[in-house]
C-alpha cells in the first residue's frame, strides 16, 4: 500500500506532466508556476524556451517574509495592506513600478494576497 506522502507526490507527478504538455513559456510570455506548501508559497516565471528562471520569489525572500503570513495561516508581525503587499511580491519579481500598478488595477478590491498574485501574474504574462 503506498502510504499519503507518496500518493500525494504521485498524484503532483502526474499533474505536472499533464500541464507540462499543454503549456510551455515564451520569454515574452513566461510560465507560471505557484507553489504552496503548508507554510511558504513560491513563485516562478519560467522560460521554457531557454530553460531558464526569468524570475522568481517566495515567502522565504527578504522582499516578502513576514508579509504573507495572514493568507496562508501563518501569524504575521505587522499589518499590511494587500495591495500593498502584491506590489512589492511583483517588484521583487523584477517587474517594474509601471507594469505592476497596472496589473493591480485589474485586480477585484476583496482579493487575498496569494490570489492577488497569481491574478496579477496571470494579467502581466497576457499583456
Amino acid at each position: 500500500m503506498i502510504g499519503k506522502t507518496k500518493k500525494i507526490k504521485k498524484i503532483r507527478m502526474k499533474r505536472k506532466k499533464r500541464v507540462r504538455g499543454k503549456i510551455s513559456g515564451t520569454a515574452d510570455h513566461p510560465r507560471i508556476s505557484v507553489f504552496r506548501s503548508t507554510t511558504h508559497i513560491y513563485a516562478q516565471a519560467i522560460d521554457d524556451a531557454a530553460g531558464q528562471t526569468v524570475a522568481s520569489a517566495s515567502t522565504l525572500s527578504k522582499e516578502l517574509k513576514g508579509k504573507l503570513g495572514a493568507d496562508i495561516g501563518m501569524p504575521t508581525h505587522q499589518a499590511s495592506d494587500a495591495q500593498g503587499d502584491i506590489l512589492q511580491a511583483l517588484l521583487a519579481l523584477g517587474y517594474s513600478d509601471k507594469e505592476a500598478a497596472i496589473s493591480l488595477k485589474a485586480l477585484p478590491a476583496d482579493v487575498g494576497v496569494s490570489d492577488g498574485i497569481k491574478l496579477a501574474l496571470k494579467a502581466l504574462s497576457r499583456a
